[in-house]
């Protein structure tokens, strides 16, 4: 351990090389967690409509990315999309197409868990009224499911900033890569890797802190 050396990690360093990474990888986690919520509610819904045609492709997608490991499919969609599409599409935004794809079959899971904890009985309610099935899904069933599970789709928001690191495969430059980027032109790998490691710790460990604080305020009791 005498053997380590922080000093080079000044703020000239940080700015040149740590902040960029540090931007993109909130953006991605960002972006891929609102479309992958959206895509996952569609994706539940059609699950949970009982019609065949839809509930077989949405069981085969969640099924499916649920199988693969994350950074196959970033290697997927990195060398493929561009053979299908005829052109290149740049690491960064194949890593927000692949995220979004990906982490919707995780949050389309979270969201038909919460969806299926509303009472049923709220829902025969909503037919009562004359609702319609999209009138009580939007004004209904969708709005408690969000709070029932929220602390569920933060912490697995927490699990996609970690897993924004797998972007290294394909060359994005992210948190991880700006201290890669670091270490090698100061010839401290080690130590910009270990300072990655708690950088990494203390960002997730207070989002996970704050997210038992939100579950215990919005706990609803029964």
């Amino acid at each position: 351990m005498s053997a380590l050396d922080f000093g080079f990690l000044n703020w000239g360093v940080i700015s040149a090389f740590i902040v960029k990474g540090f931007i993109f990888s909130i953006q991605l986690t960002l972006i891929a967690m609102v479309g992958g919520i959206v895509l996952g509610t569609v994706l539940a819904l059609m699950r949970l409509s009982g019609k065949g045609w839809l509930v077989l492709p949405a069981a085969f997608y969640v099924n499916t990315l649920r199988s693969i490991p994350l950074v196959m499919v970033i290697l997927w969609f990195f060398l493929l999309i561009p053979m299908l599409i005829g052109r290149p599409m740049g690491a960064e935004l194949s890593a927000i197409i692949t995220f979004t794809v990906f982490e919707a079959a995780y949050y389309s899971e979270i969201m038909r868990a919460g969806i299926q904890s509303v009472p049923k009985g709220q829902v025969h309610a909503g037919y009562a009224v004359g609702m319609t099935y999209a009138q009580c899904m939007k004004l209904v069933v969708l709005p408690q499911a969000f709070r029932n599970m929220l602390p569920v789709l933060l912490t697995q928001t927490i699990i996609l900033f970690q897993d924004t690191s797998l972007v290294y495969a394909i060359g994005a430059y992210d948190l991880l890569k700006g201290f890669e980027v670091a270490g090698k032109n100061f010839n401290r790998p080690v130590e910009t890797y270990l300072v990655a490691a708690v950088v990494y710790f203390i960002i997730c460990f207070s989002l996970s802190m704050l997210v038992r604080r939100l579950q215990k305020k919005i706990q609803i009791i029964r």
